[in-house]
């Protein structure tokens, strides 16, 4: 697992994995990402610790999203949640008032988030795609192209480093 790169918030860390008897975590640390597993930890194992830091990271910054946008939307939010998706960047529930959030946005730049939050809460306005909904997009986030852009622009999978 060592010699790969990931990428969290944009940017691309190589990643290190250190050993030792304390709990599994995960840090930032300039441009590398430091993967803190129990000796003899499986890859497996490591994957792990990985995909529940994401989701972390997701579950930590869309709070205050989701705060900022509710006002300037004027619509509310009842729960999210976080989950890693194989097709979709997010999606939502308009009757139970809820948004589910891909845990793979958590390697793209925060503004992609932001995007998806402010896509998702849309559709508690407007259900479709349509111009409707295009409409509303314009009139609270005039930048959403440039964003959907850039998130599907950028990779998401690990790289291993060539030397």
């Amino acid at each position: 697992m060592n010699r790969e790169s990931h990428y969290a918030w944009g940017k691309r860390y190589l990643l290190r994995v250190v050993e030792k008897d304390a709990a599994p975590s995960v840090e930032l640390k300039h441009s590398v990402l430091v993967l803190n597993v129990r000796p003899g930890a499986s890859d497996a194992k490591k994957q792990e610790v990985l995909e529940r830091w994401y989701r972390e990271q997701i579950r930590k910054n869309v709070p205050r999203l989701i705060a900022k946008w509710e006002r300037v939307i004027g619509v509310n939010v009842q729960d999210f949640y976080v989950q890693r998706m194989k097709t979709k960047w997010g999606s939502c529930s308009a009757p139970a008032r809820t948004i589910r959030l891909n845990s793979e946005l958590a390697k793209k730049p925060r503004e992609c988030l932001e995007y998806i939050v402010v896509h998702e809460m849309v559709h508690l306005l407007e259900r479709a795609h349509n111009r409707r909904f295009m409409t509303l997009m314009e009139q609270f986030m005039p930048r959403w192209q440039s964003h959907r852009e850039l998130l599907n622009r950028l990779p998401v999978r690990r790289e291993k480093w060539v030397y």
